[in-house]
C-alpha cells in the first residue's frame, strides 16, 4: 500500500490511512483545505494529529503502512514539535538553509529573463523561453523573493528572537527560543502550504498575535494542530476533530433536530472518519456537548423500547386477552372467534418480533466513556496553615535570566507566573524546585518539603519501556498499587503497555503528570501545563488544581487559562515585583 501525491494550490487528502502493526492511527480520513483557509486539527493526545501532518508533508513514518491519495502544493512546509536542528548548527546557517529554495527561485527567474532576452536579440522563437520566464515569475511572486531580507528581520523580531546573535549555536538557545526560531525559519522559507504542529507552544502574547496576523494573511492553505483554545478561536476557519466516535454523534444530531449554535446555523458536518466543523472553537464546544447529549438520549430511548418489545413478544397473548376471566358471552363466541383471536395473537407476535429484530440490529451503541482525568489523588501532602512559609526567596538572581526581590509560597498559595519569552519563568520554577542554584540571594525551603515539577519538555531515558513499567519503577510497587496508572484517567488501556517512545508528545507529558500527582507534593510547580495536553485534559487539570490541598505555582502563556485565573499573579520581565 502507498500514498499517491499530486500537486495543486489546494491541500487535500482522500482515503488516508496509517497503521503501525495492528494499531490504526488514521483510518480512511478525508479532508480538504482551500487557499486562504485555515483548518485546525483537534482531538485527544494520540488521536493521530502529528501523524496526519507528517503524512501530508511526505515526512518519514518508520514502520508505518500507509495508503490514500494526497493533493498538495509543490512547496509544502512542516513545523514539528520535535525540532530538526543539531546542537552545533549556527543560527545564520539555519536561516540561509531556510531561504535556499527562495534564493534558487530568484536565480531561476534571473536565468529565465536572460534566456528570454537572448532569444529576442538572436531573433529566435521566444515561445519556450517566454513560457519558462512566466513559470519562474509566478513562482517568484508566490515566494515573494524580492522582500526575503526584510521578511527575515520582521519574522525574527515578531517572534521574539531578533536579538539572538546570528553566530550562536542552536544548542545555546533555550527550548522556547529554539521553537520560535524554527517557526521563523519555516515562515521565512515561504512555502505555498503550511502544516503546523502546536505552533503557539512557547509563544508569548506578542509573538502569538504576530503569528495570528501572519496566518490570517497567508494566501495558501494552512492545516494546524493546536491545543491553544484562544489561537483556535482567532485563526481557524474550520475544525477537524480526529477523535473516534464523533461521527456517530454527528449523525444522530443531524438525523434529529440539527445541532445548532447561536444564530441558528447548523455547522456540524459529517466528514470521512473525522468530523469537520465550520465554526469557532467556542461554538464547537457547545455543539459537541449537544451532540453527546443527543447520543445519550437516543441510546436510552432505544434501550427502553427494546425492553418494551421483549416484554411484548413474551406476553402478547395475555395482552390480547386483556388479562380478564372469560364471560358467558366469551364462551358462547369462543368457537366462532377462536380462529380470529389466534390470528391476532400471531400477527402481534410477528410484528413485535420484527420490530425487535430491526431495533436490535440498528440500535445506537452506548456513547463511549470519554477519557477523563480523575483529579489529583489524595495523599499525605497537606500541611497545616500554621506551619508557615513553604518556600521563601529573598533577593534571588540567576545572572542574565532572573531577578526576584522577594517571593513567599505558603500552604494554599495559588500563583500564576507570567511574562514575555525569556523573562525567567522556567528559571524561577527550576529554582523553586531546587534543580537550579541561584547565583545570588537566599532560597529557604521548609524542612521535609516535597516539590513536584511538571516540565515543559519531557524526555524519558528508556524509550522502549512502557508507561506502566516507568510508573511502577518510579513510584515503587506499593504506591503504584494504591494509585494505579489506569485509574488516573490519563491513558487509554491500549496505550499503557506500548513503548513510551512510540507515544505522542502529549501522551508522554501525560505520563510526566502522572508521575508527579501519584504522590502529591506539598508544592506543585507547572511549567506551561497546557502545552501538548489535549483541550479536554487542559480544562480538567485547571479545575483539579483549584481543589489541590498543597500550594500551586503555574507559569503559563495560555491566554485562556490566564483569563480564568482567580489567584495571585507574578509578572516577570519589564518589572519584577514581590507577591
Amino acid at each position: 500500500m502507498s500514498v499517491t501525491v499530486t500537486h495543486s494550490t489546494h491541500l487535500r487528502g482522500d482515503g488516508l490511512s496509517v497503521a503501525f502493526g495492528d494499531r490504526r492511527v488514521v483510518a480512511d480520513l478525508g479532508l480538504a483545505v482551500a487557499p486562504g483557509h485555515r483548518l485546525g486539527l483537534i482531538g485527544e493526545n494520540g488521536a493521530g494529529k502529528s501523524t496526519l501532518l507528517r503524512l501530508l508533508a511526505g515526512a518519514e513514518l518508520p514502520g508505518a503502512v500507509v495508503q490514500g491519495r494526497i493533493v498538495r502544493p509543490a512547496r509544502t512546509g512542516l513545523l514539528l514539535q520535535e525540532l530538526p536542528f543539531r546542537p552545533d548548527d549556527r543560527i545564520d546557517e539555519v536561516l540561509e538553509a531556510a531561504i535556499a529554495e527562495v534564493r534558487a527561485i530568484e536565480a531561476e527567474l534571473d536565468d529565465a529573463a536572460a534566456a528570454l532576452a537572448g532569444d529576442a536579440s538572436e531573433g529566435s522563437p521566444p515561445d519556450v523561453a517566454a513560457e519558462r520566464y512566466a513559470r519562474a515569475l509566478e513562482a517568484a511572486e508566490r515566494a515573494d523573493v524580492w522582500s526575503v531580507d526584510r521578511t527575515r528581520e520582521e519574522l525574527l523580531d515578531g517572534l521574539g528572537v531578533g536579538g539572538l546573535g546570528r553566530g550562536r549555536r542552536i544548542g545555546e538557545l533555550s527550548g522556547g527560543q529554539r521553537s520560535r526560531f524554527a517557526l521563523a525559519a519555516l515562515l521565512l522559507s515561504a512555502p505555498e502550504a503550511l502544516l503546523l504542529d502546536e505552533p503557539t507552544n512557547h509563544l508569548d502574547d506578542d509573538a502569538a498575535t504576530f503569528l495570528e496576523d501572519r496566518l490570517r494573511a497567508w494566501r495558501g492553505p494552512v492545516l494546524f494542530a493546536s491545543h491553544d483554545r484562544e489561537f483556535l478561536d482567532r485563526v481557524a476557519t474550520g475544525l477537524l476533530d480526529l477523535d473516534p466516535g464523533r461521527g456517530a454523534a454527528v449523525a444522530l444530531a443531524r438525523a434529529g433536530a440539527s445541532a445548532r449554535v447561536p444564530g441558528g446555523r447548523d455547522r456540524a458536518l459529517a466528514a470521512t472518519a473525522g468530523t469537520a466543523f465550520g465554526g469557532s472553537f467556542t461554538e464547537y464546544l457547545a455543539v459537541r456537548a449537544d451532540e453527546r447529549e443527543r447520543w445519550r438520549h437516543q441510546h436510552e430511548v432505544e434501550q427502553a423500547e427494546l425492553r418494551r418489545l421483549r416484554h411484548a413478544v413474551a406476553d402478547t397473548a395475555r395482552t390480547v386477552a386483556h388479562g380478564r376471566a372469560p364471560t358467558d358471552r366469551d364462551k358462547f363466541l369462543k368457537h366462532f372467534k377462536r380462529e380470529n383471536v389466534e390470528q391476532a395473537v400471531s400477527r402481534r407476535v410477528r410484528n413485535a418480533e420484527a420490530r425487535l429484530a430491526e431495533l436490535e440490529r440498528t440500535q445506537v451503541a452506548r456513547p463511549p466513556a470519554p477519557l477523563a482525568f480523575t483529579g489529583i489523588p489524595a495523599g499525605a501532602n497537606a500541611l497545616p496553615e500554621e506551619s508557615g512559609m513553604l518556600l521563601h526567596l529573598s533577593d534571588v538572581s540567576v545572572r542574565g535570566r532572573l531577578d526576584v526581590p522577594a517571593l513567599r509560597v505558603a500552604p494554599g498559595t495559588r500563583l500564576l507566573v507570567t511574562g514575555a519569552n525569556g523573562s525567567g519563568k522556567s528559571t524561577l520554577l527550576a529554582v523553586l524546585a531546587g534543580r537550579l542554584e541561584a547565583d545570588d540571594g537566599v532560597v529557604h525551603r521548609r524542612r521535609g518539603l516535597r516539590v513536584g515539577l511538571l516540565e515543559q519538555d519531557v524526555r524519558f531515558a528508556e524509550p522502549h519501556a512502557s508507561p506502566r513499567a516507568i510508573y511502577e519503577r518510579t513510584l515503587g510497587e506499593r504506591r503504584a498499587e494504591r494509585v494505579p496508572l489506569d485509574g488516573l484517567g490519563l491513558f487509554a488501556a491500549r496505550d499503557l503497555d506500548r513503548p513510551v517512545g512510540s507515544l505522542s508528545v502529549g501522551q508522554q507529558r501525560r505520563l510526566a503528570l502522572a508521575l508527579v500527582i501519584a504522590a502529591p507534593p506539598h508544592v506543585f510547580l507547572l511549567d506551561e501545563p497546557t502545552n501538548h495536553l489535549s483541550l479536554a485534559l487542559a480544562g480538567e487539570l485547571e479545575d483539579a488544581l483549584g481543589g489541590f490541598p498543597g500550594a500551586v505555582v503555574v507559569a503559563s502563556h495560555d491566554r485562556w487559562l490566564r483569563r480564568r485565573w482567580a489567584g495571585e499573579e507574578l509578572s516577570l520581565g519589564v518589572r519584577t515585583f514581590a507577591v
